[in-house]
């Protein structure tokens, strides 16, 4: 149904899953070209110094995607979101300031230096630069993430005149759920950059472009930190997910798909059907004890239902709401994540076994160089999985237990405004993807990168060899 609020929802859901496209790839690309020149830098091998190169490219392709969906992201919420806008404005004004101000200047001016510094810094210097650009986006994170946070879990404030009003920022910043979010998300930061330069090394060594033992050494880095990011991951999404248990209780049993108390030991539903207009199971495949298990670590203890949670909810916030998420949803989107996140750490094992030095059989191998290629796009699947779970299972605040989506809506927006830039920004974000896979394609397929010499200096129009160029041009 085209309301004013499900546009505006849809609008919302399009921007943030779109710009998280980049957000964790654009991190992960940046440690991974870090610590492939922190190899370089360390070996002097000139071959490290091309593969930096190489990535680093795609890094900066990325980044720069990244940067135009960010800001289209900030801009609808002032379009759509007015009402939620003042309400948060005095909480959300200071972390964001703070992003701006010192974490976006401070990975821009650096990534800056980092790309015309090539041959004309301190080697050491230039890794220098690098290294505090990644620093820089993590801080962004941070800050952004802190934002999210007290949209998740209120904390620090007072509400004021009908204004949430920041009271105590050290709270704000040391929010129970800002520390998971922020380790869950850094996590698939090296998760998303691991699986990437795996996955890419992988298609190259497959389709022999270049020397494979130009590739092969940047496979297994890719891999070993995709395992350390994948183990982290799983075990941040863990904790994360017993905070939402005491702090959204809705939402934990909606990814669970609990309608009624379960028993004690309580059953995992691995698969289910719901019919969501009576709140009740319809059919589930169960397994005996593990729901116990993944809530309190144990084999024992039962979990609250949706029903029942509802109750409460209508007791303490009014009867007047539905405070049933959209079940189906965070079912299947909980377990998308959580079966790609157990996928992850058993390729990235399986992946270094099977390229170590006595039996790297899988270098040979088109069907697992296939497989590997292809799983860079899973952590795509996997983080959007997340997100959806983490915004859909807070229905319907925006700022839980205090501002609900219809106080947040812009009064003075229409449907018709609405719909055209929904299909404006899709159609945008539509060509920017395409765009990137296709630059991306493009650099994998054509990029000399074994015979690279500076790849950045090309884009500086008054570097001295490019005025070089210029004057062979003119001669020939």
């Amino acid at each position: 149904m085209l309301t004013i609020e499900n546009l505006a929802r849809f609008q919302f859901g399009m921007t943030t899953v779109f710009h998280f496209f980049f957000v964790p790839f654009s991190v992960g690309m940046l440690f991974m070209t870090f610590l492939l020149e922190c190899i370089y830098v360390k070996t002097k091998d000139e071959k490290w110094k091309q593969r930096t190169k190489f990535f680093g490219s795609i890094m900066l392709l990325s980044f720069a995607v990244g940067v135009v969906t960010g800001i289209i992201q900030e801009f609808q919420f002032g379009m759509n979101w007015s009402d939620y806008s003042r309400f948060v404005g005095d909480i959300f004004g200071a972390p964001l300031a703070v992003e701006a101000l010192l974490a976006f200047f401070m990975e821009s001016t650096f990534l800056g230096i980092w790309m015309f510094g090539w041959d004309r810094l301190n080697k050491k210097v230039h890794l220098l630069t690098i290294g505090l650009t990644f620093f820089g986006s993590v801080l962004s994170s941070l800050w952004i993430l802190t934002a999210n946070s007290f949209m998740q879990k209120p904390v620090g404030y007072e509400v004021v005149d009908g204004r949430a009003t920041l009271t105590n920022f050290f709270a704000l910043v040391t929010n129970s759920q800002t520390i998971l979010e922020f380790s869950h998300v850094v996590t698939g930061f090296f998760l998303m950059g691991g699986f990437a330069v795996a996955g890419i090394s992988a298609f190259q060594i497959l389709k022999k472009r270049g020397d494979a033992n130009f590739w092969k050494p940047v496979l297994r880095v890719g891999l070993l930190i995709a395992l350390i990011g994948s183990v982290g991951n799983f075990v941040a999404g863990d904790q994360q997910m017993l905070e939402v248990k005491n702090s959204q209780p809705m939402k934990f049993a909606a990814t669970e798909g609990v309608y009624e108390r379960t028993g004690d030991p309580a059953s995992w539903d691995m698969v289910a059907f719901f019919d969501e207009a009576q709140h009740k199971e319809i059919f589930g495949v169960r397994i005996p004890y593990l729901l116990s298990i993944l809530t309190y670590h144990r084999p024992s203890g039962s979990v609250e239902g949706m029903n029942e949670i509802n109750k409460q909810l209508q007791e303490k916030y009014g009867s007047d709401k539905n405070y049933y998420p959209p079940t189906t949803v965070l079912f299947y989107t909980f377990r998308i994540m959580a079966g790609l996140s157990m996928y992850f750490i058993l390729m990235s094992i399986l992946g270094l076994f099977f390229t170590r030095k006595k039996k790297p059989w899988m270098f040979g191998n088109k069907i697992m160089l296939r497989i590997f290629g292809w799983s860079l796009f899973l952590p795509f699947a996997a983080i959007t999985s997340g997100w959806l779970v983490t915004e859909l299972g807070r229905y319907p605040w925006t700022v839980y237990g205090l501002y609900t989506i219809k106080e947040s809506v812009s009064p003075n927006v229409s449907v018709g405004s609405l719909l055209f830039s929904n299909i404006v920004y899709f159609l945008l974000f539509s060509l920017l993807g395409a765009l990137m896979i296709m630059y991306t394609r493009r650099m994998m397929i054509n990029s000399d990168v074994e015979h690279a010499s500076t790849s950045y200096v090309e884009l500086d129009p008054f570097s001295k060899e490019a005025f070089e160029a210029k004057e062979e041009e003119e001669k020939e």
